[in-house]
């Protein structure tokens, strides 16, 4: 039974599921279509973080324009342009395995591509949640429903996983930006050209 989160809560991956290597991280969205008539893509990311919370350097960021991180750890599974269909719209594997040393947490967040020429935000957006699951035998471990908390937003960051005293955790975080991708990667220390 997978653990089901509430935004701040934090749970350990790796505590009750000993052995566990390689985990998929899906995300997911509804969108309402009458609000622009536009259609709407949204990109999911992970950013690679060391203990400053920025990253070490540009390939930290995976994204559909990087889809593998050079250690392999992180590993994008490709841009869903329309987010159409039940499940998972885009999939993000990770080998805890492989993660670098310096880096300390993997950020997964969610922008709206071209969101201000298309006037679209997060509060057009709904049933959006991350869940991960083991790679390996299915099985989905937990699971985050962000609610409808957003309004203006552009991007969001959706959760963390992070290392703790030799643990992979999982921390449910739901907080909006507005200025989409380009604030995230100034948050992150990740120069845009």
């Amino acid at each position: 039974m997978p653990v089901s989160l509430k935004k701040g809560q934090k749970v350990s991956l790796t505590k009750d599921n000993p052995g566990l290597s390689k985990v998929v991280v899906g995300l997911g969205w509804d969108v309402n279509a009458f609000d622009t008539g536009g259609t709407f893509d949204l990109d999911t990311a992970a950013f690679l973080l060391g203990d400053s919370g920025k990253t070490t350097r540009s390939e930290d960021f995976v994204f559909y324009g990087n889809l593998k991180h050079p250690s392999g750890s992180v590993e994008h599974l490709g841009d869903n342009l329309t987010g159409e269909g039940a499940g998972d719209d885009e999939q993000i594997k990770i080998d805890l395995t492989k993660v670098p040393e310096n880096i300390s947490r993997i950020a997964f967040t969610v922008t709206i591509y071209e969101a201000e020429e298309r006037r679209q935000n997060f509060g057009q957006v709904s049933n959006a949640f991350i869940r991960i699951f083991d790679e390996v035998s299915g099985q989905e471990l937990l699971r985050y429903d962000l609610g409808e908390d957003f309004s203006i937003e552009t991007a969001a960051v959706f959760g963390e996983l992070y290392k703790h005293n030799g643990e992979w955790k999982f921390n449910a975080i739901g907080s909006g930006y507005q200025g989409g991708l380009a604030a995230l990667c100034a948050n992150y220390g990740v120069d845009v050209e």
